[in-house]
């Protein structure tokens, strides 16, 4: 058998440590995340997600004219078509929202004139669409779910506007939109994820935009990729009450479970977006009068850091952020969708632009010289 040269520290550890790409899109650097060079703290104070959008796309800040196309230019795309609406009120909704997004997300191709246009001009039009649309499908979703009517996006309003309102049906607090635009940048790209990495594999092979960006909802799904959220929120709703919290931690450490949301592969001393979820859950769970939930998340968090070292993530704290706005669980891993798609989009440009499909190799450990018999004689 032909000998091949495999980097021992790969096998079977998930790539740990293993640079498949060069990328400009996002990197972490020290304790902290940047997309195109500008740390997430700085991006949260400041800007927007429109914005956000608009620099992963392009690699800087836009003007202050680039800066209302792109805004004008996605709450014009927003609205879903109506043949495209009656074909999802077709999809069953007893499954998990994830599942029914990756459907409706494959579907919208169907109703795309540059569907399987891979040139730039084409590639950045569609990009616009799953963008602008991602957030009307999800809020879709609650509707049929619930037999409301799908409301649609307002003019001029902005997507974190647009989607709490469509999905709960009323005008939106001021405090809530900011803060679930601030979850939306936040969210909005983390480096060579998992679900990056299913984007770019994808685009690898020169597939479309849309089979790129449901290669990445499917990835996405995952209880240790975008699903810890939801799992985070299962996981307090079973513990109950604070006087349990820490008990339940160390039962999980004894019997060499994951706690959900705590702990990343490649921050060791804590996610700077846990940090600044971490303020939003206190403020919210106090403001609707159950601040146990944080208490009981600061305790698990703590305990944790105490007996393995580990911190939270992402995940950890956006969990009783979410629950405190009124957002059903089942749909936090769907807003994640909403936000990571620009990140996606901009994974998929890059991969486009100095293409080489990936084909890695796997170490071989099987038998060897193995002759086919007759049935009668195996």
């Amino acid at each position: 058998m032909a000998e091949v040269t495999i980097y021992e520290g790969a096998l079977d550890k998930g790539l740990e440590g293993v640079v498949a790409c060069t990328t400009a899109v996002s990197f972490i650097v020290g304790n902290t995340l940047n997309y195109r060079g500008y740390t997430i703290e700085d991006l949260v104070a400041h800007s927007n997600f429109e914005e956000v959008i608009f620099l992963l796309w392009n690699n800087r800040l836009p003007s202050a004219v680039e800066l209302e196309k792109i805004k004008s230019d996605l709450n014009k795309n927003m609205t879903l078509d109506s043949e495209y609406v009656s074909a999802l009120k077709t999809l069953p909704t007893d499954v998990h929202p994830m599942t029914w997004l990756r459907t409706a997300v494959s579907l919208m191709a169907h109703w795309d004139k540059d569907a399987n246009d891979n040139s730039t001009e084409a590639n950045m039009r569609k990009a616009i669409r799953l963008v602008a649309k991602m957030g009307s499908i999800v809020c879709a979703f609650e509707a049929i779910r619930n037999k409301r009517e799908i409301l649609n996006p307002v003019a001029g309003k902005s997507i974190a506007w647009n989607f709490m309102r469509m999905l709960k049906g009323t005008e939106p607090d001021p405090e809530l939109v900011n803060v679930m635009d601030t979850c939306l940048i936040l969210h909005a790209d983390h480096e060579l994820n998992c679900s990056a990495f299913a984007t770019r594999v994808t685009a690898s092979s020169l597939s479309d935009m849309h089979s790129a960006i449901v290669s990445a909802i499917g990835a996405l799904k995952g209880p240790l990729h975008g699903g810890a959220n939801e799992q985070v929120m299962v996981m307090l709703a079973k513990i109950g009450t604070m006087d349990k919290a820490q008990q339940f931690v160390k039962d999980a450490l004894n019997a060499k479970e994951k706690v959900m949301g705590i702990g990343h592969r490649v921050y060791k001393d804590g996610d700077p977006r846990a940090a600044i979820l971490r303020k939003f859950s206190k403020t919210l769970t106090a403001k609707i009068g159950k601040p146990e939930l944080y208490e009981m998340s600061v305790l698990i968090d703590e305990t944790m850091n105490k007996e393995k070292g580990l911190m939270p993530n992402v995940d950890f704290y956006s969990a009783t952020v979410y629950h405190s706005m009124g957002i059903p669980t089942d749909i936090f891993t769907p807003i994640f969708a909403v936000s990571r798609v620009a990140g996606w989009i901009a994974h998929a440009n890059e991969q486009y632009e100095k293409n080489r499909i990936y084909r890695p190799r796997g170490k071989w450990q099987g038998p060897e010289g193995l002759s086919w018999k007759p049935v009668e004689d195996r």
